[in-house]
């Protein structure tokens, strides 16, 4: 009680001032394009003053704020001199709603702390740090500037483009650690940058160039290096994010847009781990329709399957396997992954056709069966093809190849042939062992980071 009433007390005395001191500080910074200077040590008094009046684990809550406040008066002071440049660039970053970018030191530690590498799953572990990359109206749809930060919250205005209308695209990638020497490897990811432009222009978003990309990716990498399991332990997953970030109320392209990497550590995606999975086939819920956002990795494409993925786990099922919404007959996807079926010598996965995401790992399975002697057929795969097939499998960034044990079917319960002698236990190895560097990449496919 006593404790409650200290934090009363300090609220009541503390809100007037910082009302007044960042009401202070917001007209000033409004005052546009005018030389604009005033006392940073008078402000720097004022934040002091108040925060004394504070127990100390409030002074701990506040005090970072109170230091983005005070390195704004700081810069504000420093460009006043400049004709208004300096305060039109302040403005910008005074407005954003996320944090400011800060050069900051990469980690030089090796080990990933406490964590048992031996029983990674794929879930989240917090990192050191994130990269961040805006465009403003201003910037004429490009991303002038992006720098590391250290990984946390973001701060998004409640009228946001990503937050009311779903403007946003998102990508997965991994980089692994080298065998035997220093560095790591990402796998394509030229082909995610592309693909992320290619969703933006279905968004009506800007992009990061396809350099732009590749060299955040790789920064976020090296500044989180630590947290890159041992060879053969897993992969640091990236997680590029393109989102609205600006203010917007009716429905139109946001002002401004934010483009963020994170990384975490991963294992295995199911549960099940590199054990064959069950799915069960929904013909009620449809992941996309024809003319809708299918192709593209839209962040409004993933809730909608929550609802049938929940219902399928609480049946014992690992994931849900989707028709086209339009015969109820096609294989479209898993919830987060291709799907292929294997009859005969014959490989064969549903055509990207605007309903389907054109997968990176698809894709390059695709290539790598035709070069071991398989024919693969990209083309409308019925449910029929489906239950008379050899084999089944699914492909992802997060899954690489996983083989599929059993496809459930109105009720009927459909077995495929699964273990080391399978088509997809020989594109899993393929496919990891160039990834991993472990076997020579003779297509280029795989990027240093050094």
């Amino acid at each position: 009680m006593a404790a409650a009433a200290l934090s009363s007390a300090a609220k009541g005395a503390l809100l007037p001032r910082a009302r007044g001191a960042h009401g202070g500080l917001a007209r000033a910074l409004l005052l546009g394009g005018a030389s604009v200077t005033f006392s940073f040590s008078l402000i720097s008094a004022m934040a002091a003053s108040t925060m004394a009046l504070l127990p100390a684990a409030m002074r701990s809550i506040l005090g970072a704020r109170s230091n983005r406040v005070l390195r704004a008066a700081r810069d504000l002071q420093a460009g006043g001199g400049r004709g208004g440049g300096g305060s039109s660039g302040l403005l910008r970053r005074w407005q954003s709603s996320l944090p400011q970018l800060e050069h900051v030191d990469r980690s030089d530690e090796e080990s990933g702390g406490e964590i048992d590498w031996d029983n990674l799953g794929f879930g989240l572990t917090p990192t050191d740090y994130m990269y961040v990359m805006r465009s403003s109206p201003e910037d004429l749809g490009a991303f002038p500037r992006g720098e590391l930060c250290r990984y946390g919250n973001i701060e998004l205005s409640p009228s946001s483009g990503v937050l009311n209308y779903a403007q946003g695209l998102f990508e997965g990638m991994k980089a692994y650690r080298r065998p035997g020497r220093a560095g790591y490897t990402l796998f394509r990811p030229e082909e995610n940058a592309r693909r992320m432009q290619h969703g933006a222009e279905r968004m009506c978003m800007p992009a990061p160039s396809v350099d732009q990309f590749v060299s955040a990716v790789k920064e976020t990498v090296l500044a989180n290096r630590r947290w890159v399991p041992p060879q053969g332990k897993g992969a640091l997953y990236l997680r590029p994010l393109l989102m609205g970030s600006g203010p917007i109320l009716g429905l139109a392209p946001a002002p401004e847009y934010t483009f963020l990497i994170y990384a975490a550590p991963v294992g295995n995606y199911f549960k099940e781990g590199l054990a064959p999975i069950n799915l069960v086939v929904d013909d009620e819920f449809h992941r996309a329709m024809p003319g809708g956002t299918g192709g593209v990795k839209t962040i409004a494409n993933y809730a909608p399957v929550l609802k049938a993925q929940m219902d399928a786990k609480s049946k014992g099922f690992t994931d849900v396997l989707y028709l086209d919404s339009v015969h109820k007959r096609y294989l479209e996807e898993v919830s987060s992954c291709n799907v292929f079926v294997v009859k005969g010598g014959v490989v064969a996965t549903p055509a990207t056709r605007g309903t389907i995401l054109p997968g990176i790992t698809r894709k390059s399975v695709v290539e790598l069966a035709r070069d071991r002697g398989y024919k693969v057929e990209e083309r409308l795969v019925s449910i029929d093809d489906l239950i008379d097939a050899d084999e089944v499998f699914c492909t992802g960034t997060a899954v690489v190849a996983a083989p599929v044990s059993t496809v459930t079917y109105q009720g009927r319960r459909h077995e495929f042939r699964t273990g080391p002698d399978t088509v997809s236990q020989e594109l899993y190895t393929t496919l990891t062992s160039i990834q991993m560097g472990l076997a020579e990449d003779s297509k280029g496919w795989t990027v240093a980071v050094d």
